[in-house]
C-alpha cells in the first residue's frame, strides 16, 4: 500500500538522485527545469501556492518510492510529476493507487470539478493507468518538446468530476 504525504526539501535529495539524465528530467517536469535538477530549482517551485507536492510512501515499509504533484489552474487542477523514483518499485501497479489519492485529493479536498494531466505519447504504461482512471485523450492539445535533438509529444488527458464519481461508485 502507498500513502502520499507532504513532500519537503527533507526529500529533495531522494527525488534528485532519481532524476539521472535530461530525458528523465523532461519525462518527469516537461519543460519546467533545467537538468541537473537542483534544490534550488526545487525550492522556487516549492514556493507556488496553487502546488501541493507530495512523496509518495510505501505504507509497508516506510521508504519514499516516488513523488507526484497536484497543480490548481483557474479552471480546475493538473496532475503533475507523477514518479515511481525506486526502480524496483516499477512495474508493480502503483500507479493505479497513486492517481486514485491524487483525485480524491483533487475532487473531496480541492473540489475542483475538472483535472487534466500531460502525458508523453511513448509512455503506454501511463496512459493505459490513467484511462483506467477515467481520463480520455484531449485530441485538440498536443504539446511538442525537444529532447537532445528528439521530438516528444505529450497527449493531454482529462477528467470531470461527475465522471470520476459514477466510476467510484461502480
Amino acid at each position: 500500500m502507498i500513502s502520499l504525504e507532504k513532500f519537503d526539501s527533507s526529500s529533495y535529495d531522494k527525488l534528485i538522485s532519481w532524476i539521472d539524465s535530461p530525458e528523465a528530467l523532461m519525462q518527469f517536469a516537461g519543460p519546467s527545469y533545467s537538468f541537473p535538477l537542483t534544490k534550488e530549482q526545487l525550492e522556487k517551485s516549492g514556493g507556488d501556492p496553487n502546488r501541493y507536492a507530495y512523496k509518495v510512501v510505501d505504507t509497508d515499509t516506510n521508504n519514499t518510492i516516488g513523488h507526484a504533484e497536484i497543480h490548481l489552474i483557474s479552471d480546475g487542477a493538473v496532475l503533475r510529476r507523477i514518479l515511481v523514483g525506486d526502480t524496483n518499485m516499477r512495474g508493480k501497479g502503483l500507479c493505479s493507487p497513486i492517481v486514485a489519492q491524487l483525485l480524491r485529493i483533487v475532487f473531496v479536498e480541492l473540489k475542483q470539478v475538472k483535472v487534466e494531466l500531460n502525458v508523453f505519447d511513448w509512455n503506454t504504461s501511463a496512459i493505459k493507468c490513467y484511462e483506467k482512471a477515467g481520463f480520455i485523450i484531449n485530441p485538440n492539445k498536443v504539446l511538442e518538446r525537444t529532447v537532445n535533438g528528439k521530438t516528444w509529444f505529450a497527449l493531454n488527458m482529462v477528467l470531470d468530476k461527475d465522471k470520476w464519481i459514477s466510476l467510484s461508485s461502480t
